[in-house]
C-alpha cells in the first residue's frame, strides 16, 4: 500500500503539477510565519544588534507592527490571514465555541468529527456502513473554518502553492485544480482524538489519573522488572467503544541508570535523561468474525526521566504515523504525507507538538520542556530544508510554532514576581526566548540569501505576547453582579437539579477565552432575554466590565468590550458571541472561564507554568510584518496579507476580502482596531 501511494503521488505530481510549477515560471513569494513573534521584543533585539537580518528589512522600510484579530487567538488570527477577512466571514471566534441549542455545550471551534449513526449491530459490535459500498454518510472530520482561502485563487490560475504546518486548516482544504500542496498544522489531533495526550509512568503515582492533557499511570516493579500498558485509540466498532492497548516490558539495569523497553518486537535501550527515536506501534481493533481485524498505526517517543529511586518514564502523545496515516487526512494531496515520511523519516504530526501540558502538570521541569521543544524545532528545520529543496516558483508558506509555545511557558519581560520562578530563573528563561528570536533571524537570513534577489519575502506573526499575572473569572463576576442565576455548582453546564445555574434567572454567561453570550430568547435553548432588551443589557454589562479595578493594585482589568455586531460582518457574524472581552496586558480570562467554570474569587493570581499570553485586547498585542520591500500601508493588519499575496501574483482581490495590499498607500487611517475586521 505504501509503495502504491508513493507511485500515485509521483504520477499526480508529473501529470497535473500537484506539487510543482509548469515550465513557464511564475513569480516567487515566500511567507515565513513565526507564531506569536512580538514587535516590542523584535525592536529591542534589533536595537541591540541581535537580529541583523530583520534589522536590514526595517532599515529599508519593511517593518511595522501588524494588527491582529479580535480576539487575538491563534485560530481566529490565522483564519483572518487565510481568508483576508474577519470572523464574520470565516466563522471562527475562539478556540471554544458553544451549541446554543444545548445551552452552552462547548466544542473545539476549528474542526468537528461527525459520527455516522448508520450501522449493523452484530452482538457487541456496531459495524458502520462505511464497510459497504452503499454508505453515503460515513464518519468524517470536517474543517469548520468557512470562507475561501486565498490559495484557492492561486490554484485556479495554476500558480503553485506549497504550505507547511499552517494552523486553522485541518482537515486540509482540497486543491480543486491540483496546484496546491498543504501539510496541516495546529488543529491536527493525536491518534487518541485529542490535542496532545502524553502518557507518564512512575513508581510514585499511587493510582491512575488523567489530568488535562495526560495519563498518569502507576508502575510496580518486581525486582527490576515491570509491565506497563500504552493506551491507544478507541475501538469504535464496538457498541460501547473501548481503548485499544499495547503492553510492554521494562527491565531496569540492576546498578546503572539505564533501562530496556520491549514493545511489539522493538527493543529500546535508554540511559537516564535520554530520548528514543520515533517508534511505530500497531493498535489492534478487533471486529466481528466475518470481518478481518484491523489495526491503526501510530508513533511515539520514549523519554527515560529517572531510573532510581523513583522510576519515571514519559511517552509522547501517540501521533498519526506519517508513513501509514490510514484514513487520517493530514495533507493535500493525501499521499503527500507518505512522501514527506519517505524523505524525512518519522516526525510529529499532531498540531500541538511542544508538550506544555507535561510542564503544567508537573511531569516536566523547565529544562525538560525546553529540550522537548528543541526537538520539535529541529524537526521543523528539517522540514524547511525539504520545503526549500522542493520549491521552485509560486507561493511558499512555512510556519514555526516555537515562538508561540515556548513563549507561553518562558516569556517574562520584567522584574515582577513570576508565578513559578525566582527572578533569576525568570530572566534565564526569557533569555531562551531572546535566543530563539536570534535563531529565527538566522533562518530569515538564509531565506533572503537564497531567494532575496528573485522573490518577495514576507515575515509575519499572528499576534504578540505579554506577561500573564492575574486571571479574571468572568462567570463569577456575572453571577456576583446578578446576570448569571444563583447556583452552587462550579460549572455553568451542571444540571440545575445538581446545583447548576438556574437559566430562568440568567441573562448572560461566558465561555471560551474572550466570549460573552446573552441568554437570548429564541436563540439559546433556555433563553429569557427579549431581543428588544438586548442592546440595553449589552451596554450595562459593558459599562460594568470597563469599570472593574483589581483590588490588589487598583489597575483597570478590561480595556475593550467589543460588540460583535459592530466589529464583525459577513454570513457567520450572527453565530458569534455577543461581546468579546479584551483585557489589559497582564490580565486574561481565568482557566475556569474557558470551559464555563467558576471560582470563589473574581480575580486571582495566575499560578500556572503557562505564564504569558495574548488573548486580550487586540491593540495590546499586535503581531509583526517584515518585508523585503518597503511597506506603504499605514496600519497593516492580518487581513491585508491575503490581498497582498494575490496582488503580487497579479490575481484580482475578491470582494469577500476586506483588506488591501501592504504595498499600496493607505487611503484613510483606521484608528479603531474594530474597523480592521
Amino acid at each position: 500500500m505504501r509503495m502504491y501511494l508513493l507511485a500515485v503521488c509521483s504520477i499526480v505530481a508529473v501529470s497535473c503539477g500537484a506539487c510543482g510549477g509548469d515550465d513557464a515560471k511564475t513569480p516567487r513569494v515566500v511567507v515565513i510565519g513565526f507564531d506569536g513573534m512580538d514587535p516590542r521584543l523584535c525592536t529591542k533585539l534589533m536595537d541591540e544588534g541581535r537580529l541583523p537580518n530583520l534589522a536590514k528589512m526595517r532599515e529599508s522600510g519593511g517593518f511595522k507592527p501588524l494588527g491582529t484579530s479580535i480576539p487575538p487567538q491563534s485560530p481566529v488570527a490565522w483564519s483572518n490571514f487565510i481568508t483576508g477577512a474577519g470572523p464574520g466571514v470565516h466563522g471562527i471566534f475562539d478556540f471554544v465555541h458553544r451549541d446554543p441549542k444545548r445551552q452552552c455545550a462547548p466544542y473545539y471551534s476549528a474542526a468537528e468529527t461527525v459520527k455516522s449513526d448508520d450501522g449493523w449491530e452484530v452482538g457487541e459490535y456496531k459495524v458502520p456502513l462505511a464497510f459497504w459500498p452503499f454508505n453515503h454518510n460515513p464518519t468524517q472530520t470536517l474543517l469548520k473554518r468557512n470562507g475561501t482561502p486565498f490559495w484557492d485563487y492561486l490554484d485556479e490560475r495554476e500558480i503553485p502553492v506549497k504550505i507547511y504546518d499552517i494552523p486553522s486548516n485541518y482537515p486540509p482544504s482540497p486543491s480543486k485544480h491540483g496546484h496546491m500542496c498543504c501539510l496541516s498544522g495546529m488543529g491536527v489531533p493525536d491518534l487518541l482524538g485529542g490535542y496532545g495526550t502524553y502518557q507518564y509512568f512512575s513508581q510514585d503515582t499511587p493510582r491512575a489519573k488523567s489530568p488535562g492533557g495526560g495519563m498518569h499511570k502507576p508502575l510496580r516493579f518486581f525486582s527490576d522488572y515491570a509491565k506497563a500498558t500504552i493506551t491507544g485509540p478507541k475501538n469504535t466498532l464496538r457498541k460501547k467503544p473501548i481503548d485499544s492497548k499495547i503492553e510492554f516490558e521494562i527491565n531496569r539495569h540492576p546498578s546503572q541508570p539505564q533501562a530496556r523497553f520491549d514493545i511489539q518486537g522493538h527493543t529500546i535501550l535508554l540511559k537516564q535523561g535520554e530520548w528514543s527515536d520515533w517508534t511505530q506501534l500497531d493498535f489492534s481493533l478487533d471486529s466481528p468474525s466475518f470481518l478481518p481485524n484491523t489495526s491503526v498505526s501510530g508513533i511515539c517517543r520514549f523519554y527515560l526521566m529517572e531510573v532510581r529511586p523513583n522510576f519515571r518514564l514519559y511517552v509522547t502523545p501517540i501521533n498519526i504515523d506519517p508513513s501509514d496515516p490510514g484514513e487520517q487526512r493530514v495533507t493535500e494531496p493525501p499521499e503527500l504525507i507518505v512522501e514527506l515520511a519517505d524523505s524525512l523519516g518519522l516526525f510529529y504530526t499532531a498540531g500541538f507538538q511542544e508538550d506544555h501540558k507535561a510542564l503544567t502538570n508537573g511531569v516536566f521541569k523547565d529544562e525538560h520542556y525546553h529540550a522537548q521543544s528543541r526537538s520539535v524545532l529541529s524537526e521543523r528545520k528539517n522540514l524547511l530544508e525539504y520545503a526549500k529543496k522542493n520549491y521552485d516558483d509560486g507561493l511558499l508558506f512555512f510556519y514555526f510554532s516555537s515562538t508561540d509555545l515556548q513563549s507561553h511557558m518562558f516569556w517574562w519581560d520584567n522584574d515582577d514576581p513570576h508565578p513559578k520562578r525566582s527572578p533569576a530563573e525568570a530572566r534565564k528563561y526569557h533569555g531562551v526566548i531572546e535566543d530563539l528570536y536570534t535563531e529565527m533571524d538566522v533562518i530569515v537570513g538564509d531565506m533572503v540569501a537564497q531567494y532575496g534577489n528573485t522573490a518577495t519575502i514576507l515575515v509575519m506573526s499572528d499576534h504578540g505576547f505579554c506577561n500573564f499575572y492575574r486571571q479574571f473569572n468572568l462567570n463569577t463576576w456575572l453571577r456576583d453582579e446578578g446576570y448569571l442565576g444563583p447556583n452552587t455548582a462550579k460549572n455553568i453546564m451542571t444540571p440545575k437539579k445538581n446545583g447548576g445555574v438556574d437559566w430562568s434567572q440568567s441573562r448572560a454567561y461566558a465561555l471560551g477565552l474572550n466570549g460573552l453570550y446573552i441568554n437570548l430568547k429564541g436563540r439559546e435553548r433556555d433563553g429569557i432575554v427579549d431581543p428588544a432588551d438586548r442592546d440595553a443589557l449589552i451596554a450595562k454589562i459593558s459599562e460594568g466590565l470597563l469599570a472593574i479595578r483589581d483590588p490588589k493594585n487598583g489597575q483597570p482589568v478590561v480595556k475593550e468590550v467589543y460588540r460583535t455586531d459592530e466589529v464583525y460582518s459577513g454570513p457567520h457574524a450572527s453565530e458569534a458571541p455577543d461581546l468579546i472581552v479584551g483585557y489589559y496586558r497582564g490580565y486574561r480570562a481565568s482557566w475556569a472561564t474557558t470551559l464555563g467554570r467558576m471560582t470563589k474569587e473574581v480575580l486571582s493570581d495566575n499560578d500556572h507554568a503557562w505564564s504569558a499570553d495574548h488573548c486580550i485586547a487586540a491593540d495590546e498585542v499586535p503581531g509583526v510584518i517584515f518585508a523585503s520591500r518597503p511597506i506603504e500601508k499605514t496600519a497593516p493588519a492580518l487581513i491585508d496579507l491575503a490581498p497582498t499575496i494575490l496582488t503580487l501574483f497579479d490575481v484580482p482581490v475578491p470582494d469577500t476580502m476586506t483588506g488591501s495590499s501592504l504595498f499600496e498607500p493607505t487611503a484613510t487611517t483606521m484608528a479603531d482596531p474594530s474597523d480592521r475586521e
